[in-house]
């Protein structure tokens, strides 16, 4: 896939259009919506095409509220980031596109890193989620962006989803990520497990679910890390901070 490509489906959705801090609605969003020291919201609407409230944006990659928009959010992932990103923002939208119930209840996290205004690259737990819907259809989605000075880089991108239909999410989510040295949050909990010296069917009784769901989980990481047994996995994991 040429780096073109990259996040096309989301694009259809966005625009540059900043929020307006001083209207009614980003007034009362102020007001309402909790945040955190060191953490920049957003909210985007699809209806209005722009973006409805933004707060703490300044603090965390240097821009103002005012003119910080959704086309400059999704462009502001460090390079070696960016294409898994844009690919995990567009089959997750995609998913939830094709949803119509508790549309509020789907989100996803991802650990990468965000370009500063001033250079610099900022450690970031970014989480994205349905803000509202109508109808059946997103209305608008919300970002939180939290830096985390703790996190630990290594070549794998991490990520998580959440939401009523979890499992199938994170499946659908891991068909389009495979190309990506990147692991779920799934994934990472049962190989955590297996380097604790569990086997595959103790993993199974621990996450109430079959044998052959956790082999789903670990055996196609032998392929998307190129190792060649249990043993190589787990020393892989730990090399590149996937696990403490």
């Amino acid at each position: 896939m040429s780096k073109k490509n990259f996040g096309d489906y989301s694009r259809n959705f966005i625009t540059a259009v900043p929020a307006d801090p001083s209207s009614e609605q980003a007034i009362f969003f102020k007001q309402t919506i909790p945040k955190f020291p060191e953490e920049a919201i957003y909210v985007y609407s699809f209806k209005e095409n722009r973006m409805i409230f933004a707060s703490g944006w300044e603090e965390v990659v240097g821009y103002q509220d005012d003119e910080i928009n959704m086309l400059a959010i999704v462009n502001m992932s460090a390079p070696e980031y960016a294409p898994f990103s844009h690919d995990l923002n567009d089959k997750a939208l995609q998913f939830i596109h094709a949803k119509t119930k508790d549309l509020e209840k789907y989100s996803f996290t991802i650990e990468l890193k965000k370009i500063h205004k001033n250079g610099s690259l900022v450690p970031i737990i970014a989480r994205v989620g349905v803000f509202s819907s109508e109808n059946g259809r997103i209305e608008s989605i919300i970002g939180r962006f939290q830096i985390n000075r703790s996190l630990i880089f290594g070549k794998i991108m991490r990520y998580a989803a959440y939401g009523p239909e979890k499992e199938k999410f994170e499946e659908e989510l891991n068909k389009i990520l495979f190309s990506h040295l990147a692991i779920s949050n799934k994934e990472k909990e049962a190989l955590s497990l297996v380097a604790k010296g569990y086997s595959f069917k103790e993993i199974a009784h621990e996450f109430k679910v079959s044998h052959s769901a956790i082999e789903k989980r670990i055996i196609p990481l032998y392929k998307r890390f190129d190792v060649k047994s249990l043993t190589h996995l787990v020393s892989f994991a730990y090399d590149n901070y996937i696990l403490p």
